[in-house]
């Protein structure tokens, strides 16, 4: 790329978060491919992470941890990605987890100091449990089937069952959304592991993704505290098309530089043998023209997408006052960067030729992990659909593609 790192790493933080993440990517590069192949969980990697502070990524510095903004999150986690996809997208969900909350504060303050105060000290791992297999992707709408009842001293029974759950072998905390009994509004809740009625059923066994520990939840009658509601499930303030969300696109970002870079390597140290009478003995894969044409396409198309995320991020970061702008520009970053994924693998694939296939080869499991995109949030469709009604609605409204009205605050 004829844009590396240098261009999109403009602060001390955005630094200090890559060369985090690249010092542990070296690391998991050497046993991505075998928990891959087994499906078992990387319980080292997050030991790895912890140590090296990585799972304080995103708890503010006041608190401990790094501080990084959407954009140093980003910067970090498309690095770590090139090494090992599955990782990076389960520890991704944690860091947007932390993050969102850092930002918003909409948690009571005690608990959310008490688990940044652990995340930091012991790498304690948080994720949000929404998914459902009754009604799929939380992003669609549609309230949770899991249950919250409210006992007459104030404290809380949850009853559900979760899907999908990344990092289910590790967390020490699930963030359930279950909606109140009796009524048509749902909300999160913090359980603890340790809790009674708490169940993780090892059920993932899947094409991508395979080290991500995605299985299933189940909570059977699980009392918690009063304290353990921490805010609605279906505020609009709060949609799932934020910043923080521009972790996933990272992840799938890196996959594809991954692998660009191995096709290219790959290229370059392929030699193959001609036939007699040729001029030369023999002639690298890198000099033939169509091999070069897959190169630039690969090229030109991580340029816009990679181009396209970093911008987001930076923007977010930076111009608070946009964000309320942002939020089909922001959904629609994922499956722009998914599509270029799919796209870049497949060309570099292409340009390795038939041993692409080799499980000896990391391009097959690039090609795997990068299916995984096209079912993580937001959805294809229903982000088309938003662009299209936003689109609508300023035709209606009389304004332009080209208006030139400042955004306001």
């Amino acid at each position: 790329m004829t844009l590396g790192p240098w261009f999109y790493g403009q602060t001390d933080l955005d630094w200090q978060a890559y060369e985090m993440a690249a010092e542990l990517a070296d690391r998991f590069a050497q046993t991505a491919a075998e928990y891959d192949r087994t499906g078992t969980f990387p319980f080292a990697h997050f030991e790895a992470m912890r140590e090296r502070g990585y799972l304080a990524l995103t708890v503010p510095r006041e608190d401990g941890g790094l501080g990084a903004g959407v954009h140093a999150m980003v910067f970090a986690q498309e690095r770590l990605a090139r090494a090992d996809a599955s990782t990076a997208l389960a520890v991704g969900w944690h860091l947007y987890a932390v993050g969102k909350q850092a930002a918003s504060r909409r948690w009571p303050e005690a608990v959310r100091r008490r688990l940044f105060g652990e995340v930091v000290a012991d790498g304690a791992l948080v994720n949000a449990c929404a998914s459902e297999p009754e009604i799929g992707s939380p992003s669609r709408g549609g309230l949770p089937r899991t249950t919250a009842r409210r006992l007459p001293d104030g404290s809380w029974v949850l009853t559900g069952h979760k899907n999908f759950t990344t990092l289910a072998p590790i967390l020490r905390y699930f963030l359930v959304s279950a909606t109140l009994a009796g009524t048509d509004e749902a909300a999160w809740f913090l359980v603890p592991r340790e809790t009674p009625g708490v169940r993780v059923e090892e059920t993932w066994d899947s094409l991508a993704m395979r080290a991500t520990g995605s299985h299933d939840l189940w909570l059977d009658e699980v009392h918690l505290p009063a304290d353990a509601l921490l805010e609605p499930a279906r505020d609009r303030s709060a949609a799932r098309t934020e910043g923080w969300l521009l972790h996933v696109p990272a992840v799938y970002l890196g996959v594809a530089q991954a692998a660009r870079d191995f096709a290219v390597k790959y290229a370059v140290e392929r030699r193959t043998v001609n036939p007699p009478g040729h001029p030369e003995p023999s002639s690298r894969l890198a000099d033939r023209p169509h091999v070069q044409r897959l190169i630039g396409e690969m090229d030109l198309a991580l340029l816009p997408a990679r181009h396209l995320l970093m911008g987001l991020a930076r923007q977010w970061d930076e111009r608070p006052d946009w964000r309320p702008h942002m939020a089909d520009a922001v959904a629609a970053c994922k499956p722009f960067v998914v599509e270029t994924a799919l796209g870049v693998v497949d060309r570099a694939m292409r340009a390795v030729g038939g041993a692409s296939l080799a499980r000896a080869l990391p391009l097959e499991r690039f090609f795997r992990d990068a299916r995984a995109g096209l079912h993580n949030p937001p959805m294809e469709d229903v982000v088309l659909s938003n662009l299209a009604r936003s689109a609508i609605a300023r035709a209606e409204a009389g304004e332009g593609a080209g208006s030139s009205a400042r955004l306001q605050p």
